[in-house]
């Protein structure tokens, strides 16, 4: 089985190799646990191989660019397309749902750019605009066409800190994977990123929590560091 490395130092060998391709993973956790710097990083890791593209939902392309910028990733290997160009892309498309014009516009992009890994950040942003009458249907029927598109995906989701679930109409059970971030308060100051796959389906991991550290522009897990 093909597996995609995240590069993250030691994170791969947590995961048994890397994530299954063609898996749908969601990438969970709450503000400010780098949702979007980790995936991001998994797209500008590859993209030497892999061609990568980075739908932003949320933020304008030059954000992004400058974001990423400032962590070390900032040439131009990763594909952003922003919000106003995939309104344009979605221009002419025809179907009942909005996320069955999602899902085409998806597989028109697979024909032109013949990308191998997909992020889209945000899934509840996605989910506001689709204004979603049936949402699990629709979102069961959203997760098979990403599969059938035969790329790797990245879905970025919020969840509250005190949340037990990874999104709001069962995508947890929809996903092949789940990557969960996390802030955890160490002692009455500290405060450590972490990281857990939570599920990974054909693949044998560990489910346990691993300290995400990153520095000089490349993540890496270690043991988690308990407060002295």
């Amino acid at each position: 089985m093909e597996k995609i490395r995240t590069h993250v130092e030691n994170f791969d060998e947590v995961l048994n190799g890397g994530i299954p391709a063609g898996s749908v993973v969601l990438v969970a956790g709450t503000a400010g646990t780098m949702k979007s710097s980790f995936a991001y990083y998994v797209l500008y890791s590859n993209a030497k191989k892999k061609k990568s593209l980075y739908l932003s939902l949320e933020q304008d392309r030059g954000n992004l660019e400058r974001q990423m910028s400032g962590f070390g990733m900032g040439d131009e290997r990763v594909k952003i397309v922003e919000r106003k160009d995939i309104g344009k892309g979605l221009e002419g498309i025809r179907a009942v749902t909005f996320m069955e014009m999602f899902s085409e516009y998806l597989k028109n992009l697979k024909n032109e750019v013949n990308y191998d890994i997909l992020v889209i950040d945000s899934l509840p942003v996605l989910e506001i605009i689709a204004e979603m009458k049936k949402p699990r249907s629709e979102l069961f029927k959203f997760f098979e066409r990403l599969r059938t598109l035969n790329v790797t995906s990245f879905l970025i989701t919020e969840m509250s800190q005190d949340s037990n679930t990874y999104g709001r109409y069962d995508e947890d059970f929809l996903a092949d994977g789940i990557i969960h971030l996390k802030m955890e308060a160490i002692g009455d100051v500290k405060v450590q990123r972490r990281i857990r796959c939570v599920k990974m389906r054909s693949s044998k991991h560990s489910p346990d929590w691993y300290t995400l550290l990153f520095d000089d522009g490349k993540f890496q897990v270690a043991q988690v560091i308990s407060e002295a």
